[in-house]
């Protein structure tokens, strides 16, 4: 049943990415249709990403409150209704509006699959998991360039929205159906709860005191992550806003050639995503190393491969492009099934398992809006140079490498820290008890 409900999240991710990265692909038609220049689609592309950053805290402790089952149905409704608005867009303001509310509901997703994960896996399953739900992305993005430029070219940009957006809303109906916790599943044996629930590895403490989600900054490990996340996702969302644009600008691709020899890198991705989940949990379970020693070899080895995206400014090989672009999307991915792994690692109690699964994607997702807008403005300056969108990419690898190594701590669950109030009650207890 666990390889089930994985399985739902490796669509409900897919079908979010196919539904941020149609944009990218739709771009070069809507700019012609409407008159819209680069560093006006630039801010189009970056607009998902600030309330798909602002929103990831507020959709983690709502993944906590409500669960997986009525909050992730809550968020692919959302996204995917918004999906098939973006077809009415005419013009820069009603484009963004609708950049903007999809990012509304996508928040909720990875945290959302976190939670999944937490649910359903031991401790030396969970990388393994995370790497097939996080597949998502790399399959999602490679079903998008051929799903939606064939849409394009068969109809409309227009139709490609309304057709992705339709996959969210047939997912909802399948996941209120199937999905359980694994508590309320008919046949699951009470021995395996058990042993799901003594793997989580929270002490009584953790699980009784009420710990602010707030307190959670306050530890080195969650800033080393935050960081790492967003150095990542610098050089990821090159590929979710302006690759396909790379493509074909700078290399003079065909809208078919783009939905073929573009996909590649993105369909690298997805065997990366899946052997970074094996290898971490093969190290730890395997192999006998701590979860911090599988856990870091895995993320900072991985951002260092993925560095090799500065060569590409060396380059007019197509074939050689494609290569490193393709060790790039494949590492970064490999990379990424060990950081949705950490939150189920590091979560002081079992309620902050999906909020600090928002916490770090919050930060990874400053990056989305960032790489789109900086890029967006950089190409205006250079008459559409990649050049210094490319170098400042490996070196976000780089940076992400030493903070996954150096500023993230032990892997371990956080020492749970109650508030403020509980220790003053805490204190007036102790003090009652030691007059009498």
């Amino acid at each position: 049943m666990r390889w089930l409900m994985i399985a739902f999240c490796f669509f409900a991710v897919a079908i979010s990415y196919i539904d941020r990265v149609n944009l990218a692909i739709a771009a070069p038609h809507i700019k012609a249709d409407m008159g819209i220049d680069d560093a006006s689609m630039g801010l189009i592309l970056g607009a998902f990403f600030w309330t798909y950053a602002l929103m990831q805290i507020p959709a983690g402790r709502l993944m906590d409150k409500l669960g997986a089952r009525i909050g992730l149905a809550f968020a692919v409704a959302w996204w995917s209704i918004f999906t098939v608005f973006t077809a009415a867009g005419r013009g820069i303001a009603s484009l963004f509006g609708c950049r903007l509310l999809l990012g509304l509901g996508e928040a909720g997703c990875n945290p959302g699959c976190v939670k999944v994960v937490y649910s359903w896996f031991p401790k030396h399953e969970r990388a393994t998991a995370s790497g097939l739900f996080d597949a998502g992305p790399r399959a999602g993005t490679a079903m998008a360039l051929p799903l939606v430029a064939w849409l394009i070219s068969t109809w409309n940009w227009e139709m490609s929205f309304i057709v992705t957006g339709a996959l969210g809303l047939v997912w909802v109906a399948l996941w209120l159906l199937v999905y359980r916790e694994p508590e309320h599943i008919k046949g699951v044996d009470a021995q395996q709860i058990a042993n799901l629930v003594e793997d989580r590895g929270h002490k009584t403490m953790g699980d009784t005191v009420n710990v602010p989600w707030t307190s959670l900054f306050r530890y080195r490990t969650i800033w080393g992550m935050m960081l790492g996340f967003f150095c990542m996702n610098f050089v990821n969302y090159f590929f979710i806003t302006w690759f396909p644009t790379y493509l074909t600008s700078a290399h003079g691709f065909s809208l078919k050639e783009l939905g073929t020899l573009g996909a590649i890198p993105a369909l690298m991705g997805v065997p990366g995503s899946i052997l970074g989940g094996v290898v971490s949990d093969w190290l730890y379970h395997r192999k006998g190393f701590s979860l911090t020693a599988a856990r870091k070899i895995c993320l900072v080895g991985g951002m260092l491969c993925s560095s090799v995206i500065a060569l590409a400014v060396f380059t007019d090989s197509i074939p050689l492009i494609l290569t490193l672009f393709s060790i790039t999307y494949a590492s970064l991915a490999f990379t990424a099934a060990n950081i949705w792994t950490l939150p189920a690692d590091v979560a002081p109690t079992p309620h902050h398992v999906a909020t600090i699964g928002g916490i770090q994607n919050f930060a990874s997702n400053i990056a989305g809006i960032i790489t789109a807008s900086f890029t967006g403005l950089v190409l205006a300056l250079t008459s559409g140079s990649f050049v210094i969108p490319l170098s400042v990419a490996g070196g976000m690898c780089v940076l992400g490498a030493l903070s996954f190594l150096f500023v993230v701590g032990k892997i371990e669950p956080l020492q749970a820290r109650p508030s403020s109030q509980q220790k003053w009650q805490r204190s007036e207890t102790e003090a009652a008890a030691s007059i009498n």
